[in-house]
């Protein structure tokens, strides 16, 4: 049976670093980052690239659909049994609709959601300095921001009601971050 763990966290939080250098450590587990799943199909320039980019450019969510057959497939065709996903769930469709995914496959259980929780302000400094594309803008920020936060409660009290829910903080070093995470991912496997 294959073992999930999704990372939640805001634009910048360091939630896709985290996942990264957490897979490095360890053959057993692969990481898939959905923001690079999709911003990687966009480069392709393909009809469903330039769909995604439609909503990317702009902050907003990719369709459902397209994220669950993006996600659905990386799992499938992950060569480990143990995977990392950040940047998902990201609405509370895109969480039903994986729990409803999850329901019908017994090859796959979810293991926990780990929250990387930062200030907005540590979040904006970090996104606005990076600059790694496009979307990386203090207009584009806000917005995602709003769309991160928005349903946040909601997909916290769901997977809190499920005992899955972890809330670590980003705010330390990277070198922290990935100790506490890295021990929490490899007590539960």
């Amino acid at each position: 049976m294959k073992k999930l763990f999704l990372i939640i966290g805001a634009p910048g939080s360091g939630k896709t670093t985290d996942a990264e250098l957490i897979a490095k450590e360890s053959d057993k587990i692969t990481h898939y980052s959905t923001g690079d799943m999709l911003r990687a199909e966009v480069a392709t320039k393909s009809e469903l690239g330039l769909e995604i980019d439609q909503y990317i450019s702009k902050g907003l969510i990719v369709p459902i659909e397209v994220a669950i057959k993006t996600i659905t497939n990386a799992i499938k065709n992950a060569p480990t049994d143990i995977i990392i996903i950040d940047g998902y769930p990201r609405s509370m469709e895109q969480l039903n609709a994986l729990d409803k995914y999850l329901q019908n496959d017994s090859s796959l259980e979810l293991i926990s959601v780990i929250e990387v929780h930062v200030s907005e302000e540590t979040a904006r400094d970090r996104v606005l300095g990076r600059a790694r594309g496009a979307d990386d803008n203090t207009e584009v920020f806000d917005n995602r921001m709003k769309v991160y936060t928005e349903p946040l409660a909601d997909i916290q009290t769901f997977y809190t009601s499920k005992n899955i829910l972890k809330v670590i903080s980003g705010e330390g070093t990277i070198e922290e971050i990935v100790l506490e995470m890295g021990t929490f991912i490899n007590s539960k496997i």
